[in-house]
């Protein structure tokens, strides 16, 4: 949905911030790191603190394997006019990309074995005005790609062999809402836990939902979210720690209304959803992530990191919070990012304009 992105700014300084909680202080960390490109990059997926892909414009794909020391960027043949809205890394060796662009042949899926030096094209729509705007996966076999709704349908798609077949899955989503669609601002708005959990953001109507699935995408309920829905609004990004708490983040695109990002959070699955205290940035959330790789064991609510997120809102800027939202502390300086991803605390990624990547290390 989001084809045409606001005017962003270039990365500022970075000045220290710090916290206090329980009486510790912790310093997040911020390092630039050369992409190698100096296209945009939209999407980031961390495998582990040393293994990490993105992707972007142009075609473009990056990936590091020390952790951001050095980055190695390349170009999909064929996909040279085309965006990279989302990416998903499962090794050094293993990831997929997914793409957008303006006829609807250019949405397309993407597979690398061999660390980028040659890509298989997996998937390809042909159904006018579907637009595909990210995709999650389960295992490294098992995922879903989620398009705008066309004439009231969700042509969403399944792989479970790896993505070798994607097969249509539209006969079991929920119906759409008039206008319902996705933002493809960050390759976030689907979210996967555990072997069968799933969860969407929608926005683009007269209300901004999350479609929900606990059997793999058999069968989905929508639940509303209190984020802000119109044309141009809506849920952008979400993510869950384990099957009941999450949270979800959004806001509207829409310059002469620049103070609605706001997120929610749920306690139950996606069923129900509360608006947090409102974060320090303007315009929409494009992207968030808790501060460990979904799947690692951190659920215990006594791990100080449990509830970190980290927000970035384009040229709106960027924040984090320790406690989902109830406090939050804005990160001077970071701007023009998009997305945002962790392997754990202290092995976090910011991808944005002209290229650039920030590491944070909490």
């Amino acid at each position: 949905m989001l084809k045409r992105t606001l005017a962003v700014l270039l990365l500022a300084a970075v000045a220290p911030f710090v916290f206090a909680e329980g009486g510790k202080v912790h310093q997040p960390k911020l390092t630039p790191q050369n992409s190698g490109t100096t296209q945009g990059l939209i999407a980031v997926s961390p495998v582990n603190s040393r293994v990490v892909w993105a992707s972007g414009r142009g075609g473009t794909f990056v990936v590091t394997t020390n952790g951001g020391k050095t980055w190695r960027a390349g170009v999909v043949p064929g996909a040279e006019l085309l965006q990279f809205r989302d990416v998903q890394g499962v090794s050094d060796k293993v990831a997929y990309l997914q793409s957008i662009g303006n006829n609807t042949t250019d949405f397309r899926i993407y597979k690398t074995e061999d660390g980028g030096a040659s890509w298989t094209m997996q998937f390809q729509n042909q159904l006018v005005n579907a637009f595909y705007d990210c995709f999650a996966f389960w295992t490294p076999r098992r995922g879903i790609s989620h398009s705008d709704s066309v004439n009231g349908v969700f042509p969403d798609i399944r792989t479970t062999n790896g993505g070798r077949t994607w097969t249509s899955i539209a006969a079991n989503m929920p119906p759409a809402l008039p206008g319902e669609a996705s933002f493809a601002a960050s390759g976030t708005c689907v979210a996967t836990e555990g072997e069968r959990n799933a969860w969407i953001a929608t926005g683009g109507s007269t209300a901004a939902r999350v479609l929900a699935t606990t059997d793999g995408g058999n069968t989905w309920n929508a639940y509303d979210t209190p984020i802000v829905s119109s044309p141009s609004a809506g849920a952008f990004t979400v993510a869950f720690r384990n099957s009941r708490r999450g949270i979800v983040g959004g806001g509207d695109l829409d310059p002469t209304d620049p103070n609605q990002a706001r997120t929610a959070t749920s306690s139950d699955g996606g069923r129900t959803w509360a608006l947090t205290n409102a974060p320090p940035v303007t315009g929409a959330i494009f992207g968030l992530s808790y501060a460990y790789a979904i799947g690692d064991d951190f659920q215990r609510e006594d791990d100080q990191f449990a509830r970190t997120v980290v927000i970035t809102a384009n040229a709106g800027g960027a924040a984090w919070t320790p406690d989902e939202g109830t406090t939050w502390y804005p990160l001077n300086g970071v701007t023009g990012f998009w997305s945002v991803g962790f392997a754990t605390p202290r092995a976090g990624w910011l991808v944005g304009v002209n290229g650039t990547i920030l590491k944070i290390s909490f």
